[in-house]
């Protein structure tokens, strides 16, 4: 198994959709982070937003760690702040997916030429802000050269938000063509490393068909999740130290390998390295726990072996001429009943931002 570590480095503002009003203060905590991923030998990749590409001293931040060849710098859209700005602002908007196609390309390639330019790199690494993915994103990051997507969160539906619904994507990665983003193609010219969501249990599908049934309604009124989490017989875990403690991280990590999963991809934002800009890290306090979770985690994968590689690396492991590394024992995709509501964290609902 191999461990991915994927950063969204983005401004400070969260829940702000104003294409102007941002800062990038967050950026200055980075080298400290970068220190610990050293500790481990962590090449991690930090997935840049245009308001950090186009900031002189952020930028140089981040410069130097690629200079030194200690981590790789992918493209991370966030439309609202990407210009050309012709749309509406707005949550709906913010979407990038929610966007016309041609309008989608256009800010695409803006953001592409800010990050050639300014790190004097061809990035092939890709998340779309908020998670707002569909097959007019994945047309148009190919047409810019883009081989590798991580927009997807499995078993996550967005539509409260206007967003995507994921719900019955499975995390492991796969290869696709861009004709179809959720369908398997073995020799695809995409590949889709999805951010690591999944569950304690053995059988994610049958897990996530159980989820989706029981927060539907009736049954939502009778906080069935509630009691099947505390009872250990249901639980959904997310590979991010801003929803998961290490343990749960580690537990899930333990669950993926008996699983025989290739990869996983660890993730989280920016700005929660600083205190007071997501609702995750609030106190000076939060900061080191983050830390020290993001640690306990990098000492677990050092034990057991599992090595850390940049998401760009990826693309060797899933070749497109050549088989997948293990087979599927089940569809990616299955037919599932629709979900009402999306079982996003609290902390999601507290700050408006995905």
């Amino acid at each position: 198994m191999k461990l991915i570590v994927t950063i969204d480095t983005e401004e400070d503002n969260w829940g702000s959709y104003h294409p102007t009003d941002y800062t990038v203060e967050n950026i200055e905590r980075i080298p400290e982070l970068q220190r610990l991923f050293d500790d481990f030998n962590v090449k991690p990749t930090y997935l840049v937003t245009y308001s950090v590409a186009s900031d002189e001293k952020g930028s140089a931040v981040l410069e130097k760690i690629l200079d030194a060849g200690k981590c790789e710098i992918g493209a991370h859209c966030h439309p609202w702040n990407t210009p050309p700005f012709e749309e509406t602002p707005g949550v709906q908007n913010s979407m990038l997916s929610n966007l016309p196609a041609d309008l989608q390309f256009r800010k695409l390639s803006v953001l592409h030429r800010t990050i050639q330019d300014r790190f004097k790199i061809d990035p092939v690494s890709f998340r779309s802000g908020r998670w707002g993915y569909n097959q007019a994103v994945a047309r148009n990051i190919a047409r810019l050269g883009y081989k590798i997507d991580s927009s997807i969160t499995p078993y996550m539906d967005w539509g409260c938000y206007d967003g995507p619904d994921f719900s019955t994507v499975s995390p492991r990665p796969y290869r696709f063509s861009d004709d179809n983003i959720f369908r398997e193609e073995e020799h695809g010219p995409l590949l889709e490393v999805p951010a690591t969501v999944g569950y304690f249990q053995d059988d994610f599908e049958a897990c996530n068909r159980l989820l989706m049934k029981i927060r539907r309604k009736p049954l939502a009124l009778l906080k069935i999740e509630g009691i099947l989490s505390r009872l250990r017989l249901l639980n959904k875990v997310w590979l991010s130290p801003e929803f998961s403690d290490a343990k749960s991280m580690i537990k899930l990590t333990e669950r993926l390998m008996k699983k025989q999963y290739p990869v996983i991809n660890l993730f989280f934002h920016s700005p929660t390295l600083k205190r007071g800009l997501t609702s995750f890290v609030q106190t000076e306090g939060d900061e080191k726990r983050f830390l020290a979770r993001i640690r306990e985690f990098l000492i677990f994968a050092r034990d057991f072996g599992i090595e850390s590689i940049k998401l760009s690396d990826s693309l060797g492991i899933f070749h497109p001429n050549g088989p997948l590394p293990a087979p599927f024992s089940k569809p990616l995709f299955q037919e599932a009943l629709p979900e009402q509501g999306t079982g996003v964290s609290s902390s999601f609902n507290e700050t408006g931002r995905i």
